[in-house]
């Protein structure tokens, strides 16, 4: 794993939308299918795959472990994929793999890491987002976590930097902590990404996400709008929001 530079860097990251009914994504659907996809042709999506690997996220990172290949899977089909892990853990360690391209390159990765404690490191994981895309075009940031320590006007910043270069962040939060809600709700308001809960433990529900959000990042938003005609949960979640 390579130690990214500063901000410190990886060593270096409201009201809930209303629900849209099945008749308004269906139209939303019939209008996203002509959107030009996020890469150019030829061309393969980049992900940012985002962890809080604190101590208590060791179950999540071990059912993450075993999803990712689903990613890989679902982009393989639309274009191809490149991810980047990044993860933070234990006393201000923020860490970003090389970009990978298969999906046992990332499952060896991170089976090699352990989740340790530690306070949220939310604001390194936008930075670098940030810095990555300026050097090279990302077309999604996917952060999984619970929880959220820091202030949430700095997050609001790093966000606002982040949406101005078109770069959404799907938010995904395990559990029910109301101030992880906010930040994250807002996180992903002002990048134009989602934000989607899943219960805990809830291996499903959280593939289902990934895989969305791999298809958004390979495809656009008309391979996400394919995937959510074929009524796949994740992807009919994130659409309702990336209005």
């Amino acid at each position: 794993m390579t130690q990214n530079p500063s901000d410190k860097a990886p060593t270096r990251p409201n009201q809930a939308p209303a629900a849209s009914s099945r008749s308004d994504i269906d139209a939303f659907l019939e209008q996203v299918r002509g959107l030009a996809p996020t890469t150019a042709a030829g061309q393969r999506g980049r992900l940012i795959f985002a962890l809080d690997a604190t101590m208590s996220r060791q179950p999540t990172w071990d059912t993450a472990c075993r999803l990712q290949g689903d990613m890989f899977r679902e982009a393989a089909s639309i274009g191809g994929l490149d991810v980047q892990l990044v993860y933070y853990r234990g006393f201000a360690e923020c860490r970003a793999s090389l970009w990978v391209s298969q999906a046992d390159r990332l499952a060896s990765l991170m089976e090699r890491i352990d989740c340790r404690g530690g306070h949220t490191q939310i604001s390194k994981i936008i930075a670098h987002a940030r810095r990555e895309t300026e050097k090279t075009k990302v077309q999604a940031l996917v952060f999984v976590g619970d929880a959220m320590e820091e202030k949430l006007d700095d997050l609001c910043h790093g966000a606002g930097e982040l949406g101005l270069l078109g770069v959404p962040a799907f938010m995904f939060q395990e559990g029910y902590d109301t101030v992880a809600e906010q930040a994250f709700r807002e996180i992903a308001r002002l990048t134009r990404g989602a934000y989607c809960r899943f219960d805990p433990g809830a291996a499903h529900q959280l593939g289902e996400l990934l895989r969305a959000a791999a298809a958004y990042a390979a495809g656009g938003m008309r391979a996400l709008a394919d995937l959510s005609a074929r009524r796949d949960a994740g992807a009919i979640k994130l659409i309702e929001q990336m209005r």
